[in-house]
């Protein structure tokens, strides 16, 4: 059976806490339970007191065979920001702006930009799946989404693993590829009616809203938006497009990250749970698993967590 773990984002003390809590021992060849394995989601750096012990943890675990993972927008930012552009030269294939940079610090400054270590997580990064469709049930950091699923193929190993040659065409604003991986890894957006936006927080017009994909019943834009509260009302209460949702053909659960919710933890619906509380900011912060059993309806009571 499984354990699946939300994003962790460099708390790698909660991250030995909550394994000590579902009764992982600690051991000369890493963290490992006599008859469960772990499932990480993705998101092991960016933000946290401890990046490299994070990704150390995970990564024995993955290679002692005692945990599976799924690579997070985060790990693919920073195997971008890593690798030189073979079609710019002097430039990288996620440019080292002062944003995204903002973004990378913490992490590139623990493990020194450039180092041994570095290369080696970096190496790490790139051999993580976008995705798992397992037996019983599947994973994906943000969003499960057949069509994109189908772009994504040609870019992908058998083992769901970004190819070497495919790297600079999947960060590439304007591909397909571009946008699958979008999707997967951050979550669905969809373009708001035309003449409908609203600023963020840095005043900027956004034309697009991130989606409660998950959500069937939603009928409205402003019923799917994942916006903040002070915006909401410029979310227009008109019908969304048919078919405009990838909709979850429901034949096994699935298990996401990303979409720092908050709140006792709970599934999203009876086939569909978010791991991601927020560990890494807010005043409701969790790292949250959910011990699967085998079921095929997810239940409440199979969420755990640290604070």
């Amino acid at each position: 059976m499984y354990d699946l773990i939300g994003d962790i984002h460099g708390h790698a003390d909660e991250l030995e806490a909550l394994l000590a809590k579902m009764d992982y021992r600690l051991t000369p060849n890493g963290w490992q339970h006599t008859s469960r394995k772990v499932i990480f989601l993705g998101d092991f750096v960016d933000r946290g007191p401890r990046q490299i012990a994070t990704v150390d943890i995970a990564k024995r675990m993955v290679e002692n065979h005692k945990a599976l993972a799924v690579m997070g927008n985060h790990e693919f930012n920073a195997v971008a920001y890593a690798t030189p552009n073979p079609n710019q030269k002097g430039e990288y294939l996620r440019q080292h702006n002062e944003k995204n940079f903002n973004q990378h610090q913490a992490y590139l400054e623990e493990v020194k930009e450039g180092s041994r270590l570095h290369q080696q997580q970096i190496a790490w990064f790139k051999t993580l799946p976008l995705y798992l469709d397992l037996p019983n049930f599947r994973v994906v950091h943000a969003c499960w989404h057949p069509k994109q699923l189908k772009v994504i193929a040609p870019y992908l190993d058998s083992q769901q693993r970004i190819l070497e040659d495919a790297w600079p065409e999947l960060t590439l604003e304007g591909n397909p590829g571009f946008e699958a991986v979008e999707t997967l890894l951050k979550g669905l957006e969809i373009p708001l009616p035309e003449g409908h936006y609203f600023l963020d927080k840095d005043q900027n017009p956004r034309h697009k809203i991130r989606t409660e994909w998950w959500n069937q019943q939603a009928l409205t834009y402003r019923d799917l938006a994942m916006v903040p509260d002070d915006v909401i009302d410029k979310i227009p209460h008109l019908p969304v497009p048919e078919n405009i949702l990838p909709g979850y053909q429901g034949d096994k659960p699935l298990f996401v990250g990303h979409y720092w919710l908050t709140g006792t933890p709970a599934p999203l619906n009876k086939q569909i749970a978010c791991l991601d509380y927020s560990i890494a900011g807010g005043s409701d912060r969790k790292l949250c698993a959910y011990r699967w059993d085998g079921e095929a309806i997810l239940k409440p009571e199979q969420f755990i967590w640290v604070d």
